[in-house]
């Protein structure tokens, strides 16, 4: 079956999603996917609602703020890529004994493109008795314009993801404080779709969750240089040896599942975080917002690697 998959954006904590199509593991399956980039982030798991694609990969963040506006929305995610928040707190300065109170008394540069980092972070800040209106923010601006403003020395520490983290640390001019997949488990990217879709589309989906399967077990089998070549076309811009490093880095922090199922704890964790933060109002059960019956399923057949 043709499948229209919507990207969510462009970015190296996403590299299981295209090492499975440059890998073959969807050609593999039966699948004929087309991959969209979607208009902008906080459209893309609507956009299947409007008929712009079939299968989105994004935030369970999205599915329950999308629940909470519209319960009978229907949306779901059905396998779990990204199990852990893949942001860092840089500083300027070396902290290796970091701990959340430190910010206290800096300029603090959080992530405006998308609004997960900042829920996240702040719930840490709360379950460390920390107020998060408390730090001192800087005005709203791109990661890479905060990059800037951290060499510059405008501001003392930086909420960004990879590569700006690491750029930063080849370069001398920041130092990882904070790698926030240390938290533990925290889902944070799905395949998400309709739970019409599914019903109408099971074999479909069922080879979608093989493929990545498949896919997340060549990843844990492989070096983040193995990884880096794999996908290297769809990130052109970041030089291969950054990237690399990169995917050695995130592999380090287990960001990447082993398997499909969404870990209950980490979905858990992020609605928690999302109801603290004001960013729904309903306390979503696990099982209202994913269906596991695919995940399940393949981890049972146990399919070779891609």
């Amino acid at each position: 079956m043709a499948i229209t998959l919507i990207e969510n954006f462009r970015a190296v904590f996403y590299a299981p999603f295209y090492a499975a199509e440059a890998l073959g593991a969807h050609t593999a399956e039966g699948l004929d996917i087309t991959m969209k980039m979607s208009a902008a982030a906080e459209k893309t798991l609507v956009s299947i609602s409007a008929g712009v694609g079939d299968v989105v990969w994004g935030g369970p963040l999205r599915i329950m703020a999308a629940l909470d506006n519209d319960p009978k929305g229907g949306y779901v995610g059905f396998c779990e890529v990204v199990g852990r928040d893949p942001f860092f707190l840089v500083g300027r300065t070396p902290n290796p004994a970091f701990r959340l109170a430190d910010l206290a008394g800096k300029k603090l540069a959080t992530v405006s493109e998308v609004p997960t980092p900042w829920i996240c972070l702040q719930y840490d800040l709360r379950r460390a008795g920390i107020d998060p209106a408390s730090i001192t923010r800087a005005p709203q601006r791109t990661m890479a314009e905060n990059a800037a403003a951290l060499r510059s020395g405008e501001v003392d520490v930086i909420q960004v993801f990879q590569p700006y983290a690491r750029q930063l640390v080849n370069d001398g001019a920041g130092h990882v404080w904070y790698a926030a997949a240390s938290r533990g488990p925290t889902s944070y990217t799905t395949f998400n779709t309709t739970r019409g879709f599914i019903e109408n589309n099971p074999d479909t989906v069922l080879r979608m969750t093989r493929a990545m399967y498949r896919t997340e077990k060549w990843i844990a089998a492989h070096d983040g240089q193995d990884l880096a070549e794999a996908i290297a076309r769809y990130l052109p811009d970041i030089p291969r040896p950054v990237l690399a490093a990169c995917c050695n880095d995130y592999k380090a922090l287990g960001l990447w599942n082993h398997d499909p199922v969404v870990q209950r704890a980490g979905l858990e964790w992020l609605r928690d975080a999302m109801l603290a933060a004001g960013a729904i109002r309903t306390r979503f059960s696990y099982e209202d917002c994913v269906d596991m019956r695919f995940a399940e399923q393949v981890v049972r057949e146990d399919p070779p690697s891609i």
